[in-house]
């Protein structure tokens, strides 16, 4: 009998540490034809004729997301959740952009006023906020095919205010089966008619709003987990579909369903080398965009050239921010959790 997501979830072994790693290394990828203005494209835009590698790597990471964060939030109080979400965060997050702005600008940059301008500390303070990106530096990487300092940060806003969305929900008593799902219907609804009415969004509603519909989706799953069963023969008949609808308007129809139950099923049945202690895939995305930008400054022109040069690159730099800022950061969450569940404890 096919398991169903709360029998696979309670086993205790997941793989949703190794398919995050996957998805920060396609980013990379992905984002090497850009970096590099190579010609062509990468293996799963050809495949789809729909979106690239990144992009689908975003999207499992806001299934996954959506997915666990709704389990966070049953195991946390408020204060709880708020702590847990912001040092995962946020602590890698600031150190990233001190050394981009502090750093490496300053050892690149061609502008000889940079200290004299407010633009580092603006770099600084808007992304380690989480609440809106810069993306330039005054006089670094002016003159490459691309000018980012870090393009890969813009999901980040979008997270939190994700989490904090979810927070207020499950606040509302709305995380249930019969509460959420037609929810859940109605905002997809919703949100394919105003696409639809004002098509072509501009881009950064586009993707706030494919970023969103994913995340929620992986809320359903975690929701319905009682009763979702994860099986391939699913799989196999949505694959059907895409390849149906592939190249045409309609293919985002199939692509939808098929990503978020395709990364649930990958994350829960199969059995795959597991990554248990060493998570560096928020690092590896943290870091790639820079590191790929710094490779192709190095000699690394050519996109696949760029891929191996920035993974290796951006690997050191995410297992430095693991066992530097990240961990120590959990270890400081659990203490401060244990003050917070303390009192509760206490008083009963």
């Amino acid at each position: 009998m096919t398991p169903t997501i709360e029998s696979a979830w309670a086993s205790g072994r997941n793989n949703f540490n190794l398919m995050r790693l996957i998805a920060a290394w396609m980013v990379i990828y992905g984002h090497s034809w850009a970096i590099t203005a190579a010609p062509g494209a990468d293996l799963i835009t050809q495949l789809t004729k729909f979106r690239f590698a990144g992009g689908v790597a975003v999207d499992v990471f806001f299934v996954i997301s959506g997915f666990l964060i709704a389990s966070s939030l049953e195991r946390n109080s408020v204060r709880g959740y708020l702590i847990s979400r912001a040092l995962r965060i946020v602590p890698a997050l600031l150190v990233c952009v001190l050394l981009s702005a502090l750093v490496m600008a300053p050892l690149l940059t061609t502008a000889s006023d940079y200290w004299s301008r407010p633009d580092a500390w603006r770099y600084i303070a808007v992304n380690a906020s989480l609440w809106s990106n810069v993306f330039f530096l005054p006089g670094v990487f002016e003159t490459l095919p691309r000018t980012a300092i870090n393009g890969s940060l813009w999901t980040l806003p979008i997270e939190a205010r994700l989490y904090l969305a979810l927070m207020v929900a499950w606040l509302l008593g709305v995380l249930t089966p019969k509460r959420y799902t037609p929810l859940w219907a109605l905002a997809l609804a919703g949100a394919a008619a105003v696409a639809w009415w004002k098509h072509p969004l501009p881009e950064h509603l586009a993707d706030t709003a494919n970023c969103t519909a994913f995340f929620i989706t992986g809320t359903l799953l975690w929701v319905n987990r009682r009763t979702v069963r994860l099986s391939l023969w699913p799989i196999l008949v949505m694959l059907a579909a895409a390849a149906v609808l592939r190249g045409s308007t309609w293919f985002y129809l199939a692509y939808f369903p098929l990503l978020a139950y395709a990364t649930l099923y990958l994350a829960l049945v199969p059995r795959l080398p597991a990554i248990r202690r060493h998570d560096l895939s928020y690092g590896l995305y943290l870091y790639g965009w820079p590191m790929q930008q710094l490779a192709f400054l190095a000699g690394a022109t050519t996109a696949l050239g760029n891929t191996a040069a920035a993974t290796v690159l951006a690997l050191i730099c995410a297992a430095l921010s693991w066992f530097l800022v990240e961990q120590p950061a959990l270890v400081w969450k659990r203490r401060l959790l244990a003050r917070v569940t303390a009192p509760v404890e206490a008083s009963r």
